[in-house]
């Protein structure tokens, strides 16, 4: 069984390895939606494979870091791509929460990423 529990950053990049004329060269934002996948037994007693809230508590500084700033400032993001973006955030939680499953990035409501871990 999968949980998952979703945070909404907002924040602005470029992307420097594209084309000059490519419109994701100039810098704009999104409002970028992060889910967070955990996968695992059912716990027989508490009925939950984890408690929501850490969930929320491992993503908290990673919610601090990312939201209202300019990404490529953020160290390991100067190409912000969506699946740099899921990757980075994988890369702080794996050693977190066990049984982290994927990483799910939407730049926009109809564009995204998925990771799963190398």
């Amino acid at each position: 069984m999968e949980i998952f529990k979703e945070f909404r950053i907002e924040a602005a990049h470029h992307l420097p390895n594209v084309p000059d004329d490519h419109k994701c060269r100039r810098l704009h934002g999104h409002s970028f939606l992060i889910g967070v996948h955990v996968a695992g037994e059912v716990d027989p007693t508490t009925g939950w494979i984890v408690d929501f809230a850490e969930l929320s508590a491992a993503f908290a500084p990673l919610h601090d870091a990312l939201d209202h700033r300019y990404l490529n400032d953020v160290p390991g993001l100067e190409n912000p791509t969506s699946e740099h973006l899921a990757r980075w955030v994988w890369g702080r939680l794996v050693g977190e929460l066990p049984g982290l499953s994927r990483i799910v990035v939407h730049e926009t409501c109809t564009s995204g990423c998925e990771y799963r871990g190398e």
